[in-house]
């Protein structure tokens, strides 16, 4: 039967009864999540709540990023190339969705921002430690940051190990190398806590790669995958920066830094920097 006076009918099926059953809220703990928007502003301003769940998202979705990341490094340290790029893929969609979300904080407008941005304090979006954690996972690293963790044992206890364990890219040149690549050693025998540099060494196996894909389809994948993961990072931090400027201008940061020039530098940092730099050789002779 179809709906009656615009009303659906519940079906009989239905569960209704959960004094005894695990239920939707129950399940995702609801009760602590939507209790965990706490504005500061006094008298509590509109937009904040916004500004909250907008960063709230992004740390949940980081949390998730953060979980893929791992487990596409543990792939390649089992030589899985195809599931590590499974979960490449879904990282890849979930920075899709962060680049995004920046339209809904562009809302905001500079007035509505500047009625409640001094009851933050200090507090700032560098200080996210899952986004730290992220960047040094995928090689980006900077030992420096661990001093901004140093009030947060556990943060600080994470990026300092990953700081020093082998990043994803690390980990692919490590597999390529067990599947019988000539992997350069200066690859293989990095210094994994400084931040990943272009290595000319790896040049001729990419180049190789790329000109004979068919042959060397899973590399050649990973490679075209990796160029999306970090582009895809590059237009969250485009949009980032494009944010801030509209919101606060050329204000310094809340966290101290110069703001929107010191997020224009981000746009510089680089995770695989072979894989770009190889479009200007492929085709020369």
């Amino acid at each position: 039967m179809g709906v009656q006076a615009n009303t659906r009918a519940i079906e009989k099926e239905i569960v209704t009864d959960f004094s005894e059953r695990m239920s939707y809220g129950s399940y995702l703990d609801l009760d602590t999540l939507l209790s965990a928007q706490k504005p500061v502003s006094r008298p509590e301003h509109h937009d904040e709540l916004l500004f909250i769940i907008q960063h709230q998202t992004t740390e949940l979705w980081l949390k998730l990023v953060l979980h893929e990341t791992l487990a596409a490094r543990d792939a390649f340290d089992a030589d899985d190339i195809g599931r590590a790029l499974k979960c490449v893929a879904r990282v890849k969609h979930i920075q899709k969705t962060l680049t995004e979300q920046w339209s809904v904080l562009a809302t905001l407008t500079p007035t509505e921002y500047s009625e409640f941005r001094q009851f933050l304090g200090n507090s700032s979006g560098f200080q996210s430690y899952q986004y730290r954690a992220v960047e040094f996972v995928l090689g980006n690293k900077n030992a420096g940051m661990l001093k901004v963790f140093e009030a947060d044992p556990a943060a600080h206890e994470l990026l300092d190990r990953l700081l020093r364990e082998p990043s994803l890219y690390d980990a692919f040149w490590q597999c390529l190398s067990r599947l019988g690549y000539d992997v350069p050693a200066s690859a293989l025998h990095r210094d994994v806590t400084v931040a990943y540099s272009l290595n000319d060494d790896l040049m001729p196996l990419i180049k190789f790669v790329y000109e004979n894909s068919e042959e060397h389809w899973a590399v050649y994948e990973a490679f075209e995958e990796f160029v999306d993961l970090e582009e895809n990072f590059q237009l969250w931090r485009f949009r980032h920066m494009r944010t801030v400027l509209r919101t606060i201008g050329m204000k310094s940061g809340t966290g101290g830094s110069s703001g929107v020039g010191f997020l224009q530098k981000a746009l510089e940092l680089t995770f695989f920097p072979e894989l770009l730099a190889v479009r200007t050789e492929i085709g020369r002779r």
